[in-house]
């Protein structure tokens, strides 16, 4: 291979200071020296005149020839010097103006940019794909044209730069296999200050199995080592915004139409609606057979309301039977002028408008012969709908090869418009465009290509192609469902050439194409490092380490670090990707910020190691995550039981356990930021926090304690999850930091459910518990869970989820003891069970079913059966508060609930679970549900299903407050008064309740009955939490403080009992009864286990009493008593030391009685029959119930009322309820608008108005016109002020009901719609100079409801006119601002 050593060869010049030694004081990564011309020589001053007076007064005397002489050469001199003046000056104004024509014809020098530095030297090293190019220490080169070689290192202070021009008309394509940088080299595509406009591509070729590595790098790479310098800066592009209309599958709202058929006879027709596309009629009429189908045309025809679009095609033959009537109907109504002479078997096809005319219609006529017409019969017309959408109706009629072909087809014209949230004008026609997923799968994100759009504004572009799939463009109940729209064309591109197909070992039985792309690797002590605006496409490798851009053991890389500049990436494109988007690892205070990761293998945004603290990840979006091979938690069912090679012995992995974790955000280490990202389809969880219990991967043992699990949470902040098969965001479990062994096969690195969030200040367990603040949180269409949070203490606040599996569930920290009661709470947020959302079969929705308040079809999540919930109880304790529910109805498929419990459930529930100022909305038929045996809930008999529980503190579930809810079979609860709910199968109570945690030793598999001596009839029969292979068991019962119950089990008593007080205040007691044989013998002692030390303290023994009667009277003393006729044990727990806060137990410690028995019998320690009814006694309620509120609580519900991903943004609640006459006539009355929650009614018929200032949200105005006449037509046009806000509802329909619509055009409407056939409407309108984008006319015919509508209209938009105020503060730019500054 040729090796070149350009050093040898090229000019010698400076580059400009970088590296470590390299680097001078001021030098600023990016930015070039300026050139000027070196400053003047220093001079010495001229010699000051003599001081001597003498000489100052010295005068002389010259004779008249003399002096004559001196001015004749003075003057000879003069003239010289005027000549020589003249002539120098000439020469300058030359130069001047060759600089300024100069200047004219080329860019005016910048010293910010890298291309302008004059020491630089052109470089066009022309095309060898087997040269390899050394520059070193006084190469400067300034790439020219495009290039090929083998590779390139750039090394002690040498310097490539990309040449650039001012029109951007460069297009230089640089293909090699790696380029390295280190020491001193710097690579320049533009600069921060002066991005780069042309057209640079770096082209990374080359095969897995050809050519030799690189140490440290591998093969098809940019690579950056200690001392080098990387700075790419493409032109800036807004990286990602919001639809702000919802975008329809195919475009039309309506959706599109196609129909082909062959033989279908006569003359086929189709009725459009000519403000919707919508197709309204779709019949046959046998025409060549039938005249009766012949009359029933022309009838049909004559029917129809003027305007109506009507398209017609013929199959076969037509006319043998087409009455002469029907042909004058057909050219009367529809203006044809073929239909009197259409001949046998020839091809027809027609499009025109009722009462049209022949400048309506559009036909054509294809004569038969042989059995073929040569070509289609085609008629075709364009027309716009309402909303704006220009479509074209087309019908075609044919023979071909012997067969009759008839058919239609409704489509958009010349692409489909995107209505954008911001200003688009960056994005340019060609570009690639990616649009997300808004329903459950990843899947129907769609990629486009922009077209050229001279009629759109800024905040509107052109596709070329059809939507497959809706994605919505609006907040839909309160939450912002809008779609994400990342741009994925950047003028500076970064790509692997790819081969055709999967080959050689790059793992080709999961992937049928090639996954070895390029990669950019950075090594730590780099120079500088900034990306921004770059595109990189076919980057990573299923090859550990090579990822699009991966910052490898980098340390500190913000001014911790010794950088100025602190490294950042921004506005990437990162897409079709072969593994990862990012990847940080054992890298800090990284920023990156604006860019998009789409199409991606394995996590995309990664923090690898668990060591990796205060990056920065704001305003990002990732979409498109599946799964890859590289890491347990990338694979999914089929990779991970395939891929073994690092399990240990005959071990299958477990998907569900060890693998399935793939995550848009991989999340290793708590201590980093979360801003503004989306997450927006992944195959497994869109953010996923775990926590290692020690560094992993290349800094395994480097740093021991990373104490994730105790480590304060940085800022997470206004994220939105969607689209995702398992969960929106997941905050739970590490990975396996141990190599496979026999003691534990599984492979390393595999998911584990070994570490919980707790986090403390300083993460110090000794010190107070830190709050980990989940703020702004926005989830909706993930398949499972739009959150799972396991730890404390956790708040989120301020969140909304809709239409997920489940909407929020928590789980505690961990299984007591261990678990030190930390708490979780959810406030001021809105949880909607099925929204208006309905969504798009296909696209890997696998689920279609009825549902929703309005009874629709619809996608669903999990299985047409699986019990939705919005918040889901799990053990606890949790507190939900200030916050709203809507949109939970059941169906006859499954149950839907607001509040629900988590399925076959094993574990503990604690009766600290408590719920408080929550608002159930009128959608809302099923507030709490403690599930059924059936499906999904199985027997509904597990420890954790029978002990669901929680507190109704202030009555906004029940109506009781201070009550309990508990499931209706529960007798440990009840007493007489309680009051039953069969509709949620449970049951309210007033109490006071509590836990005994009861462990057992020294006997398996045993299962514990309870049961209170109140009710010795309902016994509760507990399986235990511990498998079976356990060395003890557990059981976690919910007891009312202040009754009696005994204990009994299904085999021989355990020989050692421990029982602890769980959530007991200071005085609380129950009375326990142990069931033993009668000849058993104990020890009974009481202590305080202290969980950090795991010491015991307060150790007393117990004594005998002498009855029961003893006892009870000295129930606070350490005795016991045993009676032998019934077997029991009889005790009396009961708590000597406070407890504090959410804690389990006291301030003290864990207070517990142990029971060690000598048990010689190996009879069953069933004691039931012999206790009762001795020990039997009257139910009784201790705390009587409360009555039931009559006032409905003014404060209850989320303060919010709308959750949206720009909450700096002020949005306006607009709902319009109109009424048809049939409507009222069933009995409905209710026609109203409201604005922001205020209620404008109005009961008499006609039009009803309410005009909103688009500036403050203000109502100016509201009025009634009882019918369309001059006044209303003045005010229509004329009245109504500039930037405002018009709403119109109509109730009954009123005369000038069809003429209204003229007046709408001018609110934003694109035509006059014909509202003549409608019974009712609505209307959001906008009166100003501008366009909106959620302006909406909706109509409903007869037999046909509106129903309420609702849109979220956003406020003091500047292109309304508003009054630009200053810029508004934002939440997000002070966080980050937060964030950096701690760098």
């Amino acid at each position: 291979m040729q090796v070149t050593d350009v050093s040898r060869r090229s000019p010698v010049f400076l580059p400009p200071p970088n590296g470590n030694s390299h680097r001078s004081p001021g030098y600023v990564p990016g930015r070039i020296a300026p050139v000027r011309s070196p400053p003047p020589p220093k001079t010495k001053p001229s010699q000051k005149p003599s001081s001597d007076p003498q000489q100052g007064h010295t005068s002389y005397s010259f004779a008249v020839g003399e002096q004559k002489r001196e001015q004749a050469t003075t003057q000879r001199r003069r003239s010289k010097n005027t000549l020589v003046c003249f002539a120098v000056s000439l020469l300058a104004f030359f130069i001047v103006l060759i600089l300024m024509l100069s200047l004219t014809t080329r860019e005016v020098i910048d010293e910010n940019c890298p291309d302008h530095n004059p020491a630089l030297s052109s470089w066009n090293p022309g095309h060898d794909q087997q040269k390899t190019v050394i520059i070193r220490k006084g190469d400067l080169f300034r790439l020219e044209s495009s290039a090929t070689v083998n590779s390139i290192i750039i090394q002690k202070g040498g310097v490539l730069v990309f040449a650039d021009d001012t029109e951007g008309f460069k297009n230089i394509t640089l293909r090699t296999r790696y380029i390295l940088i280190e020491d001193g080299g710097v690579l320049h595509i533009g600069a921060a200050k002066c991005r780069y406009r042309s057209k640079a591509t770096i082209t990374l070729f080359g095969r897995r199995d050809e050519g030799e590595e690189v140490p440290g790098f591998g093969r098809k790479f940019i690579g950056v080592r200690a001392g080098g310098s990387l700075e790419l800066h493409g032109t800036e592009k807004l990286s990602w915004t919001f639809l702000s209309r919802t975008l329809p599958s195919s475009g039309l709202a309506a959706g599109g139409y196609s129909f082909e058929r062959n033989f279908s006879r006569g003359i086929n027709l189709r009725v459009l609606d000519q403000d919707t596309a919508e197709v309204l009629v779709v019949d046959r009429f046998d025409t060549h057979e039938s005249k009766n189908d012949s009359r029933r045309l022309h009838e049909f025809l004559k029917s129809l309301h003027p305007g109506r679009i009507v398209s017609l095609a013929v199959g076969d033959s037509a006319v043998k039977s087409l009455l002469d009537e029907t042909k004058r109907i057909i050219a009367d109504l529809l203006g044809s002028t073929f239909v009197y002479n259409l001949k046998y078997r020839q091809a027809w096809a027609l499009v025109g408008v009722i009462g049209g005319g022949n400048a309506s219609c559009s036909e054509d006529v294809r004569e038969h012969e042989n059995h073929d017409t040569g070509g289609q019969a085609v008629a075709r017309r364009e027309f716009i709908t309402v909303d704006g959408v220009r479509f074209s109706v087309r019908a075609y009629s044919e023979w071909r090869e012997g067969f009759p072909i008839s058919g239609f087809q409704v489509e958009v014209v010349d692409g489909v418009m995107l209505h954008m949230k911001d200003d688009v004008q960056s994005w340019n026609p060609g570009d690639r465009v990616i649009i997300a997923s808004t329903d459950f799968s990843m899947y129907q994100a769609e990629e486009f290509c922009l077209l050229p759009c001279p009629e759109c504004n800024k905040y509107q572009v052109k596709i070329q192609g059809k939507p497959q799939f809706t994605h919505v463009g609006e907040i839909i109940d309160a939450i912002d469902m809008r779609a994400e729209v990342g741009v994925l064309t950047r003028n500076i591109l970064i790509h692997g050439e790819m081969e055709n197909s999967c080959y050689g070992n790059n793992w080709c039985q999961f992937f049928s194409y090639d996954t070895f792309g390029g990669h950019i690797k950075i090594l730590g002590n780099f120079t500088s490092v900034h990306l921004s605006h770059i595109e990189l496409k076919n980057m990573g490798q299923q090859v550990k380490g090579s990822y699009p851009v991966h910052f490898h053991l980098c340390g500190d890389v913000d001014e911790r670090g010794g950088y100025r500049t602190p490294t950042y990436l921004e506005g990437l494109a990162i897409h079709h990707s072969f593994s990862r988007c990012v990847a940080v690892h054992a890298t800090n205070g990284l920023l990156i910020k604006d860019s998009v990761g789409y199409d991606t293998l394995g996590h995309c945004f990664f923090l690898e190691d668990g060591t990796e603290q205060r990056n920065t990840l704001y305003h990002n979006l990732g979409l498109v995550t599946k799964p890859g091979t590289l890491l347990p938690t990338d694979r999914n069912d089929t990779m991970c039981t395939s891929i073994r090679n690092k399990v240990y012995g005959n071990y299958i992995p477990v998907p569900a356990t060890d693998c399935k974790a793939v995550s848009t955000f991989w999340i290793s280490h708590p201590n980093n930021n979360l801003i503004s990202n989306a997450a927006a389809g992944s195959q497994d969880t869109g953010i996923w926090y775990l926590f290692h219990s020690m560094s992993t991967g290349d800094t395994h043992g480097l740093s021991p304690e990373t104490k994730a699990e105790l480590t304060p949470l940085g800022i997470f902040y206004n994220n939105r999850v969607h689209s995702n098969f398992k969960a929106g965001l997941f905050i739970d479990k590490g990975v396996k930091t141990t190599n496979a062994s026999a003691a534990d096969p599984r492979e390393y690195l595999c998911l584990d459910n070994n570490a919980r969030f707790r986090p403390h200040v300083d993460a110090d367990p000794k010190k107070p518990r830190a709050v980990a603040l989940i703020d702004s949180l926005i989830s909706f269409k993930n398949n499972d869970l739009g959150a799972w949070v396991r730890g404390g203490d956790i708040l989120i606040k301020n969140s909304g989820f809709a239409d997920n599996g489940i909407g929020l569930s928590f789980a505690s920290d961990g299984s007591f003891p261990k678990d030190i009661g930390s708490s979780q709470e959810v406030s001021e947020s809105l949880f909607v069970g099925e929204s208006k959302n309905y969504g798009t079969n296909g696209g890997q929705n696998k689920y279609w079913g009825v549902g929703g308040g309005e009874n629709k079809t619809r996608t669903l999540p999990r299985n047409k059966t699986f019990p939705i919930r919005g918040f889901q109880i799990y053990d606890g304790p949790v507190h939900l508060t200030k916050s709203t529910f809507k949109h939970f109805i059941p169906t006859s498929d499954r149950y839907t609930s607001a509040v629900g419990f988590f399925l076959k459930n094993p574990w503990q529930l604690t009766p600290r679970n408590n719920i408080s100022s929550v608002k159930f909305e009128t959608s809302v038929s099923l507030k709490v549900f403690f599930g059924i045996s059936g499906p999904w809930f199985e027997e509904n008999e597990l420890d954790g299903d029978k002990n669901s529980i929680f507190h109704d503190v202030d009555g906004s579930v029940t109506g009781y407050k201070d009550a309990y809810v508990g499931r209706m079979d529960n007798f440990l609860i009840r007493h007489p008064d309680c009051i039953n709910v069969t509709k949620w199968n449970g049951v309210i109570c007033s109490g006071r309740y509590s836990q005994v945690f009861i462990q057992t030793w020294g006997s398996q598999n045993l299962s514990m009955s309870i049961v209170r001596d109140e009710y010795p009839s309902s016994p509760m029969t507990l399986r235990g939490i511990n498998s079976q292979r356990a060395s003890f068991q557990q059981y976690q019962p919910v007891v009312m403080i202040g009754k009696s119950y005994t204990v009994h089990w299904n085999g021989s008593a355990p020989k050692e009992t421990v029982l602890y007080l769980i959530n007991f205040d200071k005085g609380d007691w129950i009375q326990v009864g142990l069931c033993y044989p009668p000849d058993t013998t104990f020890q009974v002692m009481s202590d305080i286990y202290q969980r950090q030390s795991a010491n015991f303290d307060s150790m007393e023994d117990y004594g005998p009493a002498s009855s029961l009667e003893d006892l009870q009277k000295s129930m606070s003393e350490r005795k016991f008593f045993f009676d032998n006729s019934t077997g029991l044990l009889l005790i009396f727990l009961h708590a000597k030391h406070s407890r504090d806060g959410h804690s389990y137990c006291s301030t003290q410690g864990c207070e517990r009685v142990k029971i060690t028995a000598t048990i010689k019998s190996k009879d069953t320690s069933n004691c039931m029959t012999k206790a009762y009814p001795k020990y039997s006694k009257p139910p009784k309620a201790i705390i009587a119930m409360p009555p039931r509120t009559t006032t409905q609580c003014s404060n209850c519900g989320a303060a919010k009322m709308v959750f949206t991903s720009d909450p700096h943004k002020t949005y306006l609640q607009a709902q319009i309820k109109s009424l048809s006459k049939e409507e009222i006539q069933q009995g409905d009355n209710e026609s109203f608008i409201t604005v922001n929650g205020e209620m404008f009614s109005f009961a008499e018929s006609g039009f009803f108005l309410v005009i909103v200032d688009a500036c403050t949200g203000k109502v100016t105005k509201n009025t009634l016109f009882f019918q369309l006449d001059a006044k209303m037509e003045k005010y229509l046009n004329t009245g109504i002020p500039q930037r405002s806000i018009v709403l119109l509802s109509t109730r009954n329909k009123q005369s000038g009901f069809g003429s209204i619509s003229q007046y709408l055009v001018s609110l934003g409407i694109a035509k006059a719609a014909d509202l003549q056939i409608k019974e009712s409407f609505a209307f959001f309108g906008f009166r100003g100079g501008v366009n909106t984008s959620w302006a909406k006319l909706f109509t409903a015919p007869a037999g046909k409801k509106l129903g309420l509508l609702e849109k979220y209209i956003p406020l003091e938009l500047e292109e309304y006119g508003c009054t630009k105020a200053d810029t508004p503060w934002r939440k997000d730019v002070e966080l980050l601002k937060k964030a950096l500054s701690k760098h």
